[in-house]
């Protein structure tokens, strides 16, 4: 019920509220067990309060990481596919390319026309602008 609330609140923000879901986060996870399994984990999770209640603060920002989750998909698949890399060096040529690829998608932009800009291949003589520049003007 406290992750719905924190959906609702999302649409419609107000500090009295934030202070509400605060303190409910508190009395759910600042509980006292006979379990001591359960102790541990509820205080695990009261400890990371300031990360897990980060949307009161700023309410952009996704409850969840399911986002963040599908964009590793890619990576888990491939590597259980081709049984991983050889090297570290390899590792982290595949990770670059895979985040490439990804940003590259999010944003619009042909993967390839963008290497292919960054390798001076391109014929069309337009630059395609760096990414960093391009993920800094997106709209938050």
């Amino acid at each position: 019920m406290l992750y719905r609330d924190l959906k609702l609140w999302k649409q419609k923000p107000s500090a009295k509220e934030a202070s509400v879901l605060a303190q409910r986060f508190d009395d759910i996870f600042g509980q006292r067990t006979r379990y001591k399994e359960l102790g541990q984990l509820l205080s695990r999770l009261h400890r990371r309060k300031g990360e897990l209640l980060k949307v009161l603060e700023r309410p952009e920002i996704p409850l969840h990481t399911n986002g963040s989750e599908n964009d590793l998909r890619a990576c888990v698949t491939k590597r259980r596919i081709s049984g991983g890399t050889m090297s570290a060096d390899g590792r982290q040529a595949r990770d670059v390319m895979l985040g490439l690829m990804k940003t590259c998608r999010k944003l619009g932009i042909s993967f390839f026309a963008y290497i292919g800009d960054r390798l001076g291949l391109s014929g069309t003589g337009e630059r395609i602008p760096l990414l960093p520049d391009l993920v800094g003007a997106q709209p938050a």
